[in-house]
């Protein structure tokens, strides 16, 4: 295909700048090409949570997709937390402990959320300290879903107050020298969390 060709096709396409949730006040991710809206619905673009907020970590990457299409903005949700590669790497020590789990848990306006936080110790830790450190984050995660809505609680991990409460609860355990929340990532939104549920109690009818 000729330049000329390649440049006749740029122009017949729209650009639709591409709008962050309201929580993060609907900044600019960046702008995506169509040549209709409908292209537009369920395409990702990824940032880094520096980017969007004042004093945000660059190691922090976020990814949102759109779902919903105006004249010429394009709407998103957040659909993923995740912290860079290099970061998780740099945080290992030898002769400590790295301690991790994944909850998935039903925030109050009925997303479906699966996080998956970690703790660093200051040295090695025993099974039974592995073990408690563990319960702790999933009894304090899974209280953070069942207290927020998806909203507050994307913002109690963006803004480090969940990974804080880990810590806070867990160096009591055993000395720790970091805890983060390494993914969060949206499973379901309400609509298809209620679809799942409808479609559960019609195989139970139907077993009964």
């Amino acid at each position: 295909m000729s330049e000329r060709s390649v440049s006749k096709q740029n122009q017949e396409k729209r650009w639709y700048t591409v709008l962050a949730p309201e929580e993060f006040d609907r900044q600019e991710l960046g702008e995506t090409p169509a040549d209709e809206p409908e292209q537009v619905y369920d395409r990702t673009i990824e940032t880094t949570l520096d980017e969007l907020v004042d004093g945000g970590e660059n190691n922090v990457k976020l990814t949102f997709q759109v779902t919903d299409v105006g004249s010429d903005t394009a709407s998103t949700e957040f659909v993923k937390h995740e912290l860079t590669r290099d970061y998780k790497r740099s945080l290992v020590r030898r002769g400590s402990s790295k301690i991790g789990v994944t909850i998935t848990v039903l925030t109050t306006d009925d997303y479906r959320v699966k996080i998956q936080p970690v703790a660093y110790t200051t040295k090695q830790a025993d099974q039974s300290q592995q073990k408690a450190i563990r319960r702790t984050m999933i009894d304090l995660v899974e209280e953070a879903g069942e207290e927020r809505t998806f909203e507050a609680l994307i913002d109690s991990i963006t803004e480090g107050r969940l990974s804080s409460a880990i810590y806070d609860e867990a160096n009591t355990i055993y000395p720790l020298r970091r805890v983060e929340v390494q993914k969060a990532t949206l499973e379901a939104p309400p609509e298809e969390v209620y679809e799942e549920e409808e479609t559960s109690v019609g195989v139970e009818d139907e077993d009964a």
